[in-house]
């Protein structure tokens, strides 16, 4: 397996990759793949990694920029990850999240957050930091990983979150 950043050909494989990896899963509405393309198209993609398996996207992570109600900068959230339904339970989404987040920190970024199972992501050192809040998400299932620089108050996603099939051509 290689990790990498996605590449302009690699756009029309992470869409069907994360599509597929979110199809039967029980929170999704289907808009991941929506979301990655309206974050990049928005400037707002601060990094995205694929995970190559014999040349091919077996996997991918996206990261963009958050902001947090007090102002401070550097934060990001994790998300959408997906990995090709075919290879999951094989380690690619664990080594793609460790390796995006090795290079969140390499730039610099104060910290970020997660929503999303617990079990999973506090094996990344992720945690329920009560001094972050997003609203309408029970505070177990968003969690944050303090960097270098802790922030206090609500967190709020770049606006591409809210794509869908409907709001975003692919």
């Amino acid at each position: 397996m290689q990790i990498c950043p996605e590449t302009p050909d690699d756009r029309d494989a992470i869409f069907a990759v994360t599509q597929a990896a979110f199809q039967n899963h029980p929170h999704s509405q289907q808009t991941e793949g929506y979301i990655i393309d309206a974050l990049r198209a928005g400037g707002a993609l601060a990094l995205s990694l694929v995970a190559r398996v014999d040349g091919d996207v077996a996997g991918h992570v996206a990261f963009s920029p958050v902001a947090v109600s007090d102002g401070t900068p550097g934060w990001y959230g994790l998300g959408p990850v997906s990995v090709a339904p075919a290879r999951q339970g094989r380690g690619i989404g664990a080594a793609l999240i460790r390796d995006g987040l090795s290079r969140l920190k390499a730039m610099g970024a104060a910290g970020c957050v997660v929503m999303g199972e617990p079990g999973y992501y506090r094996r990344f050192g992720f945690a329920q930091e009560p001094a972050l809040t997003y609203p309408g998400v029970p505070p177990e299932y968003f969690m944050a990983l303090v960097f270098t620089q802790p922030a206090r108050g609500v967190v709020s996603y770049h606006d591409g979150f809210y794509a869908s099939a409907n709001s975003w051509p692919s």
